[in-house]
């Protein structure tokens, strides 16, 4: 039995997976299991609810566990004013390791931050070394990874390299942006989390881990803008504080500044893989080069990828989320809307699979047409092609000016804008069950912009996106009420 923490953050999501794969029984601990609701492999691991912040929760977790990944990080709390995240963390990691040796757990696992333990780390770092320690003192043997920047959608810190890439051509570069750092793609490291469960001799070790190459920031700017097929240009500066860089993050990012300060701060500190313990206790492990590390992170906004990186962080209850959310994560902007229809699933998706066509689009009708009329006029598809047939769906059909990416069904439907835009689009349709025989339909926008001239088209259409989305799940939700009465 393998318990994993964070199942709901980035590395975590991806890990329980790969565990599965492997052959592995998982259990996920989780303070809202109502957030791993729609995962993929939700079904086939146990799900406990508990907090490594209240002691008495954790006993259920670990009864068992042979080994358990922590993956717990309280950084993100800042963004909602807290700022005592090395505090929580120590506190958590010391719950956690005692009730680990309680129950006999054999091994702890765990991923934090690398740097010179000598050096004059930053809080940040320092605390994820810190963190690693706390798990010692409960007595069970911890093999604690090292990692810099995690080349991957979701990244805290690639996501503020990808996003000040993407949005700015010319960018002014404080000291921090010419420090060396040596970032690992996320599929070496979950191969060398997965990868320790069959190598004993990494027990009780500090494994340092990272990429082939090792480059500054700015090097991973350029690198990312060569891969885009974007020009950028580095505009050194004397100096520019974290406390200035954090808010200009903030600004130009969806990074909030209080999140963006600590990882700035990290960035003083020469992140680069000191010794050889990876290599020679995982040969098995080929480290990517930055640039492949890049180019697999930007593959999963293809076609057949993006599935795979959405991972939800909201629940799937009118109860715990609002019937709208604009968030902006793995490289997209994404509006979710949703509602509880009075109807069961089949009901539902019969109702967004009719959508196009003759039968014309839920609201709007003429707005959308117009739009493919804009379309065919600067040589797109337009909205000639309609569907191929009145009420069945299957991918690959045409529907108007989407493509038929993905049918489920009973459960979704999602459409890839085939017209001519800045980017790439998707409109998903999901009925999920709800309580009592109800269904959850959640209607979701998904928008990759295309470098500065993306962002521009994305927000200059913003304003019309509330009437005409709004007004469209509410006469799907409205038709399929009807039509279940």
């Amino acid at each position: 039995m393998i318990l994993v923490t964070g199942a709901s953050g980035y590395v975590g999501g991806r890990l329980v997976p790969r565990l599965l794969d492997a052959g592995h029984q998982v259990r996920v601990l989780a303070r809202d299991p109502g957030r791993l609701q729609g995962r993929s492999w939700s079904d086939q691991v146990e799900i406990i609810q508990g907090d490594a912040l209240k002691p008495d929760t954790l006993a259920p977790a670990m009864a068992g566990v042979t080994c358990a990944y922590y993956m717990i990080h309280s950084m993100q709390k800042a963004s909602a004013g807290a700022s005592d995240f090395h505090e929580r963390d120590q506190t958590a990691a010391r719950n956690f390791s005692q009730a680990a040796k309680a129950a006999g757990v054999q091994r702890i696992i765990y991923l934090g931050g690398l740097g010179d333990p000598t050096a004059d780390l930053s809080h940040h770092l320092r605390s994820r070394q810190q963190t690693g320690d706390a798990l010692r003192e409960g007595g069970v043997p911890v093999t604690e990874f090292r990692a810099a920047v995690i080349v991957g959608s979701g990244s805290a810190s690639f996501e503020m390299i990808r996003n000040l890439t993407e949005r700015l051509p010319a960018m002014i570069c404080p000291k921090w942006v010419y420090t060396r750092v040596q970032p690992i793609g996320i599929r070496n490291v979950l191969d060398y989390l997965a990868g320790a469960l069959d190598v004993p001799e990494s027990t009780g070790r500090t494994i340092e881990i990272g990429g082939a190459d090792v480059v500054t920031y700015g090097d991973m700017m350029l690198g990312y803008a060569q891969v885009r097929g974007l020009k950028r240009w580095l505009i050194p500066v004397p100096v520019l504080t974290p406390r200035l860089s954090s808010y200009w993050v903030h600004w130009v990012t969806p990074i909030p500044a209080e999140i963006a300060k600590p990882l700035i701060e990290g960035l003083r500190n020469e992140v680069v893989v000191r010794d050889d313990t990876a290599r020679r206790l995982f040969p098995g492990v080929e480290v990517l080069d930055y640039r492949t590390a890049v180019e697999r992170a930007l593959a999963q906004l293809d076609a057949g990828h993006v599935e795979s990186t959405w991972s939800d962080a909201l629940a799937t209850s009118q109860g715990d989320t609002a019937p709208f959310a604009f968030t902006q994560q793995d490289g997209m902007l994404i509006e979710r809307r949703q509602r509880v229809v009075a109807a069961p699933p089949l009901a539902v998706f019969k109702v967004f699979t009719a959508i196009g066509g003759d039968r014309g689009w839920p609201s709007f009708n003429w707005a959308w047409r117009l739009r493919g009329m804009q379309d065919r006029l600067i040589g797109g598809v337009g909205f000639r092609r309609g569907r191929r047939h009145p009420d069945e769906l299957r991918p690959g059909d045409a529907l108007d000016f989407w493509r038929v990416e993905a049918v489920e069904p009973n459960r979704l439907l999602r459409l890839r804008a085939e017209m001519k835009v800045p980017g790439r689009a998707w409109l998903q349709f999901e009925a999920r069950p709800h309580d009592a025989g109800q269904t959850l339909l959640v209607q979701t926008a998904f928008f990759a912009p295309k470098g500065l001239l993306g962002l521009l088209y994305w927000y200059s259409l913003y304003p019309l996106h509330g009437p005409i989305f709004n007004s469209m799940i509410d006469n799907l939700k409205r038709t399929a009420d009807l039509q279940s009465h």
